[in-house]
């Protein structure tokens, strides 16, 4: 009778450490939670929702949307609907959004040292990016968002960015001199175009085509699906494609929101980000080449692709651009760069 009573005893005992130690469930009838009782993510973000960003953003929404039963509800406004480019950091900070994905070139206002990411001819490949983000480095640049009250969960990638302008064909740096160009907020970019004549213009991306069909400024940096997606090529006569600039997103999160939530609910979080990191790289990769087929086909803008000698022509005019970073934030980010690691 002893050995059987303690038998019961151990089995109770185990099911409730077992039980107890799961994660707490998503409810089964969440259409019946009223909105203060689900867990409400707003995610602001700027480009088109048939962009890489925009259709990966809305992929994330669908995907933690029913991991989680619908507990968690990713609210995705895109264009600039809620908050516009120089907006969205401060209404992160504020927890106004949870959840935005700046270009990494519009948080060198809050962390400068991230401009080495700008650096013009600084990364051939999506993979030496997300290897040097990885890299130790790149791990010092992704914690100093913690001082700020903001966390980075990852990085999307967009492309690489070619010049357009309306007036001339660019063929050599030389070309971009007196050109009005509509660049991010970046110093290293500012100072890229700034060096070799042109006139730099720190122009919200959402009114750029305003600016072009205005007359305002001459052309434009951005990457192929970008320019689609605006219709920027419309306004512009001339494309080269230089690849001279990564372009991507970092995934931010109020901190202060994340450390709130559930154990479970980060789990996903992070996760489902990971996999949709993986989708949307293959999808920008992929978008930017149909997106040069398509303008090829069409013959609406007149196209000059740069030769690899030709790219080393041009780097070699951006020294002027590295000394600049060396001067203000020291050499180790650009000794960590791939170009000078091989």
């Amino acid at each position: 009778m002893y050995i059987r009573s303690s038998l019961k005893v151990t089995i109770v005992i185990l099911i409730i450490i077992l039980f107890g130690c799961q994660s707490v469930p998503y409810p089964k009838d969440y259409e019946q939670l009223g909105a203060d009782e689900r867990i409400v993510i707003r995610f602001s973000h700027v480009v088109g929702e048939d962009t890489p960003k925009g259709l990966a953003a809305r992929k994330f929404a669908q995907l933690v949307n029913e991991r989680s039963n619908g507990y968690v509800e990713v609210q995705v406004f895109p264009n600039g609907f809620l908050y516009k480019d120089g907006e969205e950091m401060e209404a992160l900070l504020q927890g106004d959004v949870q959840m935005i994905a700046p270009a990494t070139s519009k948080v060198t206002s809050l962390i400068p040292e991230w401009s080495v990411i700008d650096l013009p001819f600084a990364f051939k490949s999506y993979e030496e990016v997300h290897e040097y983000i990885a890299s130790p480095v790149g791990q010092e640049l992704t914690s100093k968002f913690d001082n700020h009250g903001i966390l980075m969960l990852g990085i999307w990638d967009n492309g690489f960015k070619q010049i357009s302008n309306r007036n001339k064909p660019i063929y050599k740096p030389e070309d971009l001199k007196n050109l009005r160009i509509r660049i991010m907020p970046s110093d290293i970019i500012y100072n890229q175009f700034f060096s070799l004549g042109a006139v730099p213009q720190k122009i919200d991306f959402n009114t750029t085509f305003t600016h072009l069909e205005r007359n305002d400024i001459d052309g434009q940096e951005n990457t192929l699906s970008n320019i689609t997606s605006k219709n920027l090529h419309f306004l512009q006569n001339y494309l080269t494609v230089s690849n001279h600039g990564y372009l991507g997103y970092v995934l931010l999160m109020n901190k202060e929101f994340w450390d709130q939530l559930p154990n479970n609910i980060q789990v996903l979080i992070n996760d489902t980000l990971k996999e949709v990191s993986v989708w949307e790289a293959e999808l920008a990769q992929k978008t930017n080449e149909e997106k040069l087929k398509e303008l090829i086909e069409c013959n609406c803008i007149n196209i000059y692709q740069l030769t690899d000698e030709e790219k080393k022509a041009w780097e070699q005019d951006f020294k002027p651009v590295y000394e600049y970073f060396q001067e203000k934030y020291g050499d180790k980010y650009i000794k960590a760069l791939p170009k000078y690691k091989e």
